[in-house]
């Protein structure tokens, strides 16, 4: 488990603000406020998970949430013609806050391959 004092840790905690878009008791959803396309939300555990490969099985009915929360995010968000879900993991994949978070990215059409 990972140390809960990163940036969404003090998300969670409400001790820095944030544009807060979803919230159940087990995640979090906020626009990301270095957003790299029109619609760029970040969707956290409430649970501190520094990294994909940290992750457990009995995380999995967790991560499964996360990716239905996103799927109801960008619903929310009218990303009708698609969108993007990213997990960076770890410094070559580009993580650069270590809590356990996944990027919907739209509003404009996605190139490929990414990076």
């Amino acid at each position: 488990m990972a140390n809960q004092d990163t940036i969404f840790g003090k998300i969670i905690r409400r001790e820095i603000p944030a544009n807060i878009v979803y919230e159940d008791d087990l995640a979090l959803a906020f626009k990301d406020v270095n957003p790299q396309a029109p619609v760029h939300i970040l969707v956290i555990p409430k649970k501190p998970i520094a990294k994909l490969a940290d992750a457990e099985s009995e995380d999995a009915a967790l991560l499964g949430h996360l990716l239905l929360t996103a799927k109801r995010v960008a619903a929310e968000a009218g990303l009708t013609n698609g969108y993007r879900v990213v997990i960076n993991t770890d410094a070559d994949g580009g993580q650069t806050v270590f809590h356990l978070h996944l990027h919907i990215l739209g509003g404009r059409p996605m190139a490929w391959p990414p990076g």
